[in-house]
């Protein structure tokens, strides 16, 4: 479980563009990355013309610390563009952990993208349509400029992020100037606050930057921290990174204890925002309900999912992607292995599950993101790899599947008692419903809490992941009694580990789950 690590591949999707959006005509740009007041990581900006083409290249290095475990990230755009800001191409490299993708992209003059891409060591082609009015980093820094930096000046762009093949909204809005603490000392800067509408969880920072559109800070709260990027000479960026433990902020206490028992019944979250601001979608699924009542979210969720609920899934859910290949050889060999001959879709999902939960037998947190093809060959990981490889065993078996984030009740976790953890899992369409499995943990229950909906990609993953370190949960009542009462705590186990059939598997409360 790694709620930092995975967010911020997301997070530099703002940070790089707070960066083309007001670069400079400089060549190079080197910055320093912090994490409540912590040095992470650095990036590093170029800008390049070559005769009438500009090539942009934005590259971040982070690490990050959980449990004693350091996950590195690092991601990389170049961007090609002639020198009145239009694409003709670009190439996107995210690695972490050792775990590597690459995309290759070029944009004709009719508007067609063509992308080669290569992840888990599977390479694909695809096209797509450059969306209209979406801009690269020099179309963004030329609207900058053309806009200016006048107080109370507001507009809005779209910023196309190569790395998932999509135009998002970015509202740009320009404040008075004010003085700011920077490298070399105080100075005044005009204050910018951006917002980058990514689905389901907008990215908000404010960016301090000079007379000459130069970036000399950005900054924006995300999972309870502060993270902090400043300009600065390269031995300034470059500098040894501080550890210290992310994971902590990720966290959400529950109020009482739950015991195996109560997870096998629908349970009543009352859930409330710490700050109001960002729409917060929980989705409904045909195991959870959700109301909405200002900052606060009545969460019901039960075991088995109720049919008729949701809509019945797209053939997207059924095929392979970059991220669940469930047509390469292997996949579709290990699912025959787990569950040869005619199944019913639940009978098979079940053993699946089972499958997973064996046949990943190196448990813990140092593979960064893996697809299901990696996964197979490596058989590590953590809850995303049990999720990934098992929604791609379905798909290769014939069932509809789709990956699930959100949290999972453990009874202690890093040293904290009674807390939801960040988690992943799987929904399988069985029986004309969604119903959710769970390979890290055996089994699902009600101690599940979703927060977000996608196929595996994990630049559709984060549904819902920007409101860790926003939460707080206030109640938990069974769903039938709506009862205040509290429920009696049993310290010994979670409800993973009572449920868990494998001794291999290791729980939310296990450091390397």
């Amino acid at each position: 479980m790694r709620p930092l690590a995975r967010f911020l591949r997301p997070l530099t999707c703002l940070l790089l563009v707070a960066a083309s959006a007001a670069h400079a005509a400089a060549e190079e740009t080197w910055m320093s990355v912090t994490l409540d007041g912590r040095k992470i990581g650095h990036m590093l900006n170029r800008r390049e013309v070559r005769d009438d083409r500009v090539v942009t290249t934005q590259s971040m290095n982070l690490s990050i610390e959980r449990v004693g475990v350091a996950v590195a990230l690092e991601v990389s755009e170049t961007h090609e563009e002639t020198a009145d800001g239009k694409p003709l191409a670009f190439h996107t490299r995210s690695r972490m952990s050792g775990v590597e993708s690459t995309s290759d992209g070029s944009v004709a003059a009719d508007g067609k993208i063509t992308v080669r891409s290569n992840v888990g060591g599977q390479s694909q082609e695809q096209q797509a349509q450059w969306p209209a009015g979406a801009l690269f980093s020099e179309g963004l820094r030329l609207e900058a400029m053309q806009r200016g930096l006048a107080p109370g000046t507001r507009y809005e762009s779209q910023a196309y992020q190569a790395l998932n093949l999509e135009a998002f909204p970015l509202t740009t809005t320009i404040k008075a100037p004010e003085l700011v603490d920077v490298p070399g000392g105080r100075r005044e800067l005009i204050r910018v606050e951006r917002e980058l509408k990514l689905p389901g969880m907008p990215l908000a920072s404010t960016d301090w930057m000079d007379k000459d559109y130069q970036v000399r800070k950005v900054a924006m709260s995300q999972l309870g921290l502060k993270l902090e990027v400043l300009a600065c000479d390269q031995a300034c960026a470059l500098a040894p990174n501080q550890p210290g433990d992310s994971l902590q902020q990720a966290l959400v206490r529950a109020p009482r204890t739950l015991k195996p028992a109560d997870l096998q019944q629908p349970l009543r979250y009352r859930l409330r925002l710490r700050e109001a601001a960002g729409a917060v979608d929980f989705p409904q699924t045909g195991e959870q309900r959700v109301e909405s009542k200002g900052a606060t979210r009545l969460v019901t969720v039960s075991p088995q999912a109720k049919a008729g609920t949701e809509a019945p899934p797209l053939p997207a859910d059924s095929q392979p992607n970059a991220w669940l290949q469930s047509g390469a050889s292997e996949i579709v060999r290990l699912a025959d292995e787990a569950s040869p001959g005619d199944r019913k879709p639940a009978e098979r999902m079940r053993e699946l599950e089972t499958f997973v939960a064996g046949y990943i037998d190196k448990k813990g947190l140092s593979v960064g993101y893996a697809s299901a093809l990696e996964t197979a060959k490596s058989r590590q990981g953590d809850c995303t790899e049990h999720a990934l490889l098992l929604a791609a065993l379905g798909r290769a078996r014939g069932i509809p599947t789709r990956i699930v984030t959100g949290l999972a009740f453990t009874e202690s976790f890093g040293g904290a008692e009674r807390v939801f953890v960040p988690h992943a899992w799987v929904q399988a369409w069985v029986d004309g419903r969604w119903q959710s499995y769970d390979a890290a943990l055996g089994r699902f229950d009600s101690g599940h809490i979703a927060l977000g909906v996608g196929d595996g990609d994990p630049w559709r993953f984060f549904s819902g992941v920007g409101t860790l370190g926003n939460l707080q949960l206030e109640a938990v009542d069974t769903a039938a009694a709506h009862s205040s009462r509290p429920l009696s705590r049993n310290a010994a186990h979670s409800a993973c580990f009572a449920a868990a059939p494998y001794a291999s598997i290791r729980c939310p409360g296990d450091p390397a789950a």
